[in-house]
């Protein structure tokens, strides 16, 4: 099933959206904007603390809590999860799914580790990608600001042998740009996993949405165009 996914950035305690990842300007109270999505219809709800990681931190329990207690889809929650603890933590809390990426690849482990404790339903591997040459991608890390040097095709691949149970793909150049999406790394990447594989980056129109539910993706993100 086809899914829409509303992504809410945060730098607690606020509601915030950038471009690119980047200039992030304030948009007021996380919870009221999740309460607001969940009664328009949003399958799901990727909270996303793009701070947590740049300055070694994980602050968004209380703010998970309270909104589980108010809405009843699934939360999918990434930023600053560097341990197994971090982890559990945001599922005691009322995540559904903890999303890793920086510590996913700096010690793949915790992937397969996060697997076998909680299950890969539990585990999305967030690939955030910029464009390296003419058809290649790398995946950054700390929200978009280092690079990894890795091809992220080979590491998609990577992530799901060791057990994650999603993919979210976050294309950098058209994040928060309302520019369409593009669709060229998770077209080459869906035939070569068997697990979801969530867009994120570039809508701007329903159409945009349609199109990737055509496409064949498990599902989109979408936050600007709200």
């Amino acid at each position: 099933m086809f899914r829409l996914i509303v992504r809410l950035d945060v730098k607690p305690p606020h509601l915030v959206k950038g471009i690119q990842l980047e200039g992030v300007r304030k948009l007021g109270q996380p919870v009221e904007f999740a309460k607001q999505y969940y009664r328009g219809g949003a399958d799901e709800l990727f909270y996303q603390d793009v701070v947590a990681s740049l300055y070694g931190r994980n602050s968004i329990k209380d703010l998970i809590k309270e909104t589980s207690q108010k809405i009843f889809i699934p939360i999918t929650v990434g930023g600053g999860v560097r341990s197994i603890h971090d982890i559990q933590e945001l599922l005691r809390n009322g995540a559904d799914k903890v999303s890793i990426n920086t510590a996913a690849i700096n010690n793949p482990s915790i992937i397969k580790e996060a697997a076998r404790v909680f299950g890969s339903q539990c585990v999305v591997v967030a690939i955030e990608i910029m464009r390296s040459g003419i058809s290649n991608w790398e995946p950054l890390t700390m929200c978009g600001r280092q690079h990894s040097s890795l091809d992220a095709l080979d590491w998609a691949k990577r992530v799901v042998e060791l057990g994650a149970g999603e993919l979210f793909v976050t294309v950098i150049q058209n994040e928060g740009s309302k520019s369409g999406f593009d669709f060229d790394f998770v077209d080459q990447i869906m035939d070569k996993v068997n697990v979801p594989v969530i867009l994120h980056g570039g809508a701007g129109n329903p159409n945009d949405v349609v199109e990737a539910a055509k496409r064949g993706l498990s599902g989109v993100a979408i936050a600007s165009i709200l």
